[in-house]
């Protein structure tokens, strides 16, 4: 049964470092890291929860399809 405490885990675990942008999560690493933890949301809900959870991190995708990558800003921290 998934556990609501499961998704910040999953986020966290799927924030990975780029040389040019510093911490970066994209939305499919994201979803495939809440299916380890039976959440099994779309692209869309995922997008909608980091937009709405994650205020420091700024969608810096150059596509309007829903596979998003965002970059933390500087000074920010996981919520």
């Amino acid at each position: 049964m998934p556990r609501y405490s499961d998704i910040k885990g999953a986020f966290i675990k799927s924030i990975t470092l780029d040389p040019k942008r510093g911490q970066i999560v994209t939305t499919a690493r994201f979803v495939e890291e809440l299916g380890k933890v039976n959440h099994h949301w779309t692209l869309q809900q995922a997008n909608e929860w980091i937009e709405h959870y994650q205020s420091y991190f700024r969608d810096y995708s150059d596509h309007d399809r829903e596979d998003k990558r965002y970059f933390l800003q500087n000074m920010g921290y996981v919520r």
